[in-house]
């Protein structure tokens, strides 16, 4: 009898079908065998597609927290010396491997990268909120993705023992037929 997961979708994933009896399976899908084997290879590929995808997603996830911790850290720095006297000495970078280093004297603004070529002068603590939002955003999608990610993994795992049981049923099958029709008929 053919059953399926529980979950028939995660955020557009299709959940696969889990089959435990290919004869019923390839009735109700109305499918040979060939044409069954094909519409699982192409699943499995469209979830290789969507892997690769949110791999991609995750790997920038993962680049991006380091940076707004870095600047969080920055900017509470900045808020710590402020009305101390004291100067900061920091290195920072101008282009990609050019770094310049500069004195901050005491400063109430910081000015964000917002991205699309855009800057924007936000007081320490607009910047302190900013960023501590933009972090939490960021673990959040973060987790919601490793969620996806394992989602996927179920399913092309049960899709690929799907087509191994589909495959090996049909393997058995032709069997059968070769052992009734090799059977020698006495007159």
């Amino acid at each position: 009898m053919a059953s399926s997961s529980t979950t028939t979708e995660r955020r557009g994933i299709p959940a696969a079908q889990f089959v435990e009896d290919v004869q019923t399976y390839l009735t109700q899908s109305g499918l040979d065998v060939n044409s069954s084997l094909s519409f699982l290879q192409e699943r499995l590929q469209q979830y290789k597609l969507v892997e690769m995808k949110l791999l991609a997603q995750q790997r920038d996830l993962q680049a991006k927290i380091p940076d707004i911790e870095k600047c969080l850290d920055i900017v509470a720095t900045l808020q710590a010396k402020k009305g101390t006297g004291e100067s900061l000495l920091a290195d920072f970078e101008v282009s990609e491997g050019i770094y310049s280093r500069a004195c901050i004297e005491d400063t109430d603004s910081v000015c964000l990268w917002l991205g699309a070529n855009v800057m924007l002068e936000y007081s320490c603590e607009e910047a302190t909120a900013l960023l501590q939002k933009n972090l939490d955003n960021a673990k959040a999608s973060l987790e919601v993705l490793v969620a996806d990610l394992q989602f996927l993994r179920d399913q092309v795992t049960i899709t690929q023992v799907t087509i191994a049981r589909v495959y090996n049923w049909d393997v058995h099958q032709r069997r059968l037929r070769q052992a009734v029709t090799a059977v020698p008929t006495e007159a």
